[in-house]
């Protein structure tokens, strides 16, 4: 079985923002809200922690699960690990996601100043240089024959898109303009000479991209 590169409930605003301008430590998204950018995933019925019975189905529920299906390691970019830049001042630091992080898979950090791996829980970090192509080799050795979610921030995802490594990729367009942050795109038909793509209306006015290749 082929192994694939996959984007997964990727929000961006229509300008093709991912994240808003202004990045610290308590905003992890800079001015963009991401309730208004990812709205749509919180309110599904297969939200992890969702404890209430309730949320959506349909689509964007299935798109939700499929976050997890199947995949073996993650590839992110440091600026979605945390707000730090330059060399690694405090290794205490170990990301957003407290004790137990949502990804339950190896997850190698793209960096220009590598540090030592460390494990939380069933996930474990690994910080490394290297181009696209390298660090997805190593990603690929430690998915033991599953996929690979490549994670973000969008600098990460449009490194991957332009070496031509991403296989399937779902962007959640929100119906909002941010006006400048860290760019995804000008426009999803950028794509078009790469991908298949299906447009799918979702609720609350986003809309999302379904992007795919032969």
């Amino acid at each position: 079985m082929t192994q694939l590169v996959r984007v997964h409930n990727f929000g961006v605003s229509q300008d093709g923002y991912a994240a808003g301008e202004g990045q610290s430590l308590e905003r992890p998204f800079g001015h963009a809200d991401p309730q208004t950018l990812l709205g749509w995933a919180l309110g599904t019925a297969s939200w992890p922690g969702r404890a209430d019975g309730g949320g959506s189905r349909g689509l964007e529920d299935y798109l939700v699960r499929e976050f997890h299906r199947d995949i073996g390691a993650e590839i992110m970019g440091r600026n979605k690990f945390g707000p730090q830049r330059g060399p690694w001042t405090d290794h205490e630091w170990q990301g957003w996601w407290g004790d137990e992080p949502p990804f339950h898979t190896p997850v190698f950090v793209m960096t220009h100043h590598e540090r030592p791996s460390f494990t939380l829980s069933d996930t474990t970090f690994h910080f490394l240089g290297g181009d696209p192509a390298t660090v997805l080799a190593r990603a690929l050795e430690a998915a033991d024959g599953k996929d690979v979610r490549l994670g973000g921030g969008a600098t990460t995802v449009r490194q991957f898109l332009d070496a031509g490594l991403v296989d399937t990729l779902h962007v959640s367009v929100a119906p909002l303009e941010l006006g400048g942050g860290t760019r995804l795109w000008d426009s999803p038909d950028e794509l078009l000479d790469r991908y298949h793509r299906d447009v799918v209306p979702g609720r609350d006015g986003v809309v999302h991209h379904l992007f795919w290749r032969d």
